[in-house]
């Protein structure tokens, strides 16, 4: 289910009483407030406030019901602690039932919250910024696409151009003693011919890329290579692209690629 589709379900989600749990928690190493682990601290005191107001409310229920998420949400992330991103929301309720876990690569400001409803407001603004995005890194060799949502990549494509040129590497490196201008007219030539080939399999590729928008759902895509390429890229495809980057990221990890997408 894509992001979209579930904060719909969340915005919808309703409890006749005070029964859903709310976190948002902000896990990432960079950040100097979190050095040493501290968000361990924030989160057992974010507990520990929601705790107490609800033991000063004497609602032995509902005290009760918050200890039991309490308790798995605990478990949810000692369990994952040693492949925490830059935050983690998450949305719980015993009665009816709900468990939303998102472990995100994008800015978290913590906060936690016990209503009959989830609080999805801060996931909402998050999303916006980092919606289901396809990126894409045409080069020379191949196409890249990565499939994103975020911040976190679910999944990565990969797609190799064939020339179809067999000559290619032998008529470049042609004896240099040989006529030039009849090196020159063939180099011009398979130059030419591999031009064609290229953009024929970005074509094809614009076609990949627009299915696989609406297979997955994507709201954007964007393009990040050397300009002649991307832009080429670009123009082929009948969307536009929310952003078209001028930079080989080919080689680039994925967090970087993010980054320099979306937070530049």
């Amino acid at each position: 289910m894509t992001l979209t589709k579930e904060l719909q379900q969340l915005k919808d989600f309703q409890s006749d009483e005070r029964s859903v749990l709310s976190i948002y928690l902000n896990t990432n190493p960079a950040d100097p407030e979190q050095q040493n682990g501290a968000w361990k601290i924030h989160l057992k005191n974010g507990f520990k406030r929601i705790e107490q107001y609800l033991a000063a409310s004497e609602d032995t229920k509902e005290l009760a019901a918050f200890k039991e998420l309490k308790e798995k949400v605990e478990k949810e992330i000692e369990n994952h602690q040693d492949d925490l991103h830059k935050g983690i929301v998450i949305f719980a309720s015993q009665e009816p039932k709900l468990w939303s876990v998102h472990y995100v690569q994008v800015p978290v400001k913590t906060s936690f919250h016990w209503e009959n409803h989830p609080v999805v407001e801060e996931l909402s603004y998050m999303h916006k910024a980092y919606p289901e995005a396809g990126v894409v890194l045409p080069s020379f060799g191949e196409v890249r696409i990565l499939d994103t949502a975020m911040g976190v990549v679910k999944d990565e494509l990969t797609y190799t151009f064939d020339s179809g040129l067999e000559v290619w590497r032998e008529q470049k490196g042609m004896n240099p003693y040989e006529n030039r201008g009849t090196a020159g007219s063939h180099v011009d030539d398979l130059d030419h011919r591999l031009r064609e080939n290229l953009h024929r399999f970005y074509k094809e590729m614009g076609s990949t890329v627009e299915q696989l928008k609406k297979k997955r759902d994507w709201e954007e895509i964007h393009i990040a290579g050397e300009a002649d390429l991307a832009n080429s890229f670009a123009s082929i495809l009948n969307v536009e692209p929310a952003s078209c980057i001028h930079k080989n990221l080919n080689n680039s990890d994925p967090g970087q690629i993010i980054h320099q997408v979306f937070e530049q």
